[in-house]
């Protein structure tokens, strides 16, 4: 193809990524930058100097990564045991791990209010079994956002990984098993620096989807635990502040792209120590 239509074929896209995507950045960025002051990071300093907003902060980088971290502990096994079934069980498999995302994320974390709750599911069973001797407070805590979060992005990282690890050799498994690799070495040395590009892919969505999700930590969390999405949410909608909500907006934005970038940095070096050895 020639290189005059191959622009041709990617201008529409390119097109809609620029009116639908940058186009409104700009528009939120814009006025962060406009706050009659001659420093026009002001609105910037302002919000980054007062310790409730660190705090908020703090608690949704805290949030995002406990639940990338536990997302991919438990995925990793599950999606290991399914890559390697036979097609018709794999796919089977893969559908009922997909199930729960055709159900709305409002009803999905209801369902964990009435499971968390002081007179849940979990409070019930601790009871009865004379493990606690009152409920214990679950909901309403970075404990229930957690869990939601991890229970929301779960069939996301399972499905991330499942493609990697179909594409595993399993010849060089075995050659290590018959050289001596213990079965953790194997795991350690062999099958994880193959998943580099599914492990990464997997974090990304999980981490990303974690640090911008609202409904989650709006219905699990309430309005003692805020993270960023619903400060901002606060700010827009109910005091009407919009302009510290783009700068809420754009710092998330930002923080967002970092980590992300520092996870990519991380998985490149993981994969090139796997190549040298």
């Amino acid at each position: 193809m020639r290189k005059s239509s191959a622009f041709w074929l990617i201008l529409p896209a390119l097109l809609g990524v620029l009116l639908f995507v940058f186009y409104p950045l700009f528009q939120i960025a814009i006025p962060t930058f406009h706050s009659g002051s001659a420093n026009i990071f002001s609105l910037y300093e302002k919000f980054l100097s007062e310790s409730y907003n660190l705090q908020v902060i703090g608690r949704t980088i805290l949030i995002a990564v406990i639940t990338t971290i536990i997302t991919l502990v438990l995925s990793f096994p599950v999606a290991l045991w399914i890559a390697r079934q036979k097609k018709f069980l794999k796919s089977l498999l893969s559908l009922l791990i997909l199930f729960p995302m055709l159900t709305n994320a409002v009803v999905r974390n209801f369902a964990w209010i009435i499971i968390l709750g002081k007179d849940g599911v979990i409070n019930e069973i601790l009871l009865s079994l004379h493990i606690i001797s009152s409920p214990l407070n679950i909901l309403y805590t970075n404990t229930s956002i957690i869990i939601g979060s991890i229970y929301l992005f779960l069939p996301i990282m399972i499905m991330s990984l499942i493609g990697s690890v179909s594409e595993l050799n399993l010849e060089v498994e075995e050659a290590a098993a018959v050289l001596g690799a213990r079965p953790l070495v194997n795991l350690i040395k062999i099958i994880i620096p193959q998943l580099t590009t599914g492990i990464l892919t997997g974090c990304i969505l999980v981490f990303a989807g974690t640090m911008t999700a609202y409904t989650t930590p709006q219905i699990l969390g309430g309005n003692r635990h805020l993270v960023m999405s619903t400060l901002i949410y606060q700010q827009a909608m109910t005091l009407g502040n919009w302009t510290n909500a783009s700068v809420i907006a754009i710092i998330l934005i930002i923080i967002s792209a970092l980590t992300m970038l520092l996870m990519g940095r991380v998985m490149k070096k993981i994969d090139r120590r796997s190549i040298n050895a």
